[in-house]
């Protein structure tokens, strides 16, 4: 079984590569041009591709011999008219019809379902790194108090609330006061705003879960050091996760720095979890 990355930014991609390889099977990586870097994947074969050439991906990827995909990485959802979709993509985005105007979830969901249709089976990255993914509890840091778990029952409520719409995986709320809702920026973007909205007090926390219904084959939330780097940054207090659904990159070094920082990291079961 020979897999194929579809790689954004950020070093979760090559994670995904060296587990996929440690298991004995090869891995190809296509780098979307402008977000993931090709040097970060010595050692692999590589091509380097911008996102609306569909075509020449397929092409290659048969060529390689590639069996299944995983798509994975940090990558800016392009407007249709910055694409210039070549014949493959723009019969893929016809094929997925109006879901190429909805959340990213939605739009995912037809592109792993033209894949599937191109012969590919899409994995989900969880499945291929096993351990990203912590049990219910706390990770690292002091204990959340009564302030902090309040604020994480209203990050829950606020990203349940904004599930139907599928917008983002993350809220920022400070003493009950929604600081920032993670749209089409990310996390990282999401935290710089939200720390130039702090309140003066007890600092905030970032609840970030996947969406209710998500596949969790694609874009599956995932936090790391830079996260818990850039939460310290914004003056929270800690990071809420789901048990079982948050991916946490580099997990020993991300709990290290979150206990280095003072801040928890804490994994709950968001449908069950009670201030």
């Amino acid at each position: 079984m020979k897999l194929g990355v579809l790689a954004g930014g950020g070093p979760y991609p090559r994670r995904i590569a060296d587990a996929w390889s440690a298991k004995g099977h090869p891995a190809f990586i296509v780098c979307i041009r402008d977000f993931a870097d090709p040097a970060l994947f010595e050692g692999y074969p590589v091509m380097v591709e911008r996102l609306g050439a569909g075509g020449a991906v397929v092409a290659r990827l048969r060529a390689e011999g590639v069996t299944h995909l995983v798509l994975s990485g940090r990558a800016r959802r392009p407007s249709l008219l910055s694409l210039w979709p070549d014949a493959w993509t723009a019969r893929a985005l016809a094929r997925i019809g109006k879901a190429a105007f909805a959340g990213d979830d939605a739009l995912l969901r037809g592109v792993a379902a033209v894949l599937r249709e191109e012969g590919f089976e899409v994995l989900s990255p969880h499945a291929i790194l096993g351990g990203a993914l912590a049990e219910a509890g706390l990770l690292a840091g002091p204990e959340p108090d009564a302030l902090a778990r309040a604020d994480i029952a209203r990050g829950i409520a606020v990203l349940e609330a904004l599930a139907p719409q599928d917008v983002g995986q993350a809220v920022v709320v400070q003493q009950g006061l929604v600081l920032g809702i993670e749209a089409i920026e990310g996390t990282d973007a999401l935290l710089a705003r939200a720390g130039e909205q702090r309140r003066e007090g007890p600092g905030g926390v970032l609840v970030k879960l996947p969406k209710r219904g998500q596949d969790m084959r694609l874009d599956p939330p995932v936090i790391g050091p830079a996260t818990v780097a850039a939460a310290a940054a914004a003056g929270l207090r800690g990071i809420a996760i789901e048990a079982q659904g948050t991916a946490i990159a580099e997990r020993a070094r991300a709990c290290e720095a979150a206990a280095a920082a003072g801040l928890f990291l804490l994994a709950i079961e968001s449908a069950s979890f009670t201030p």
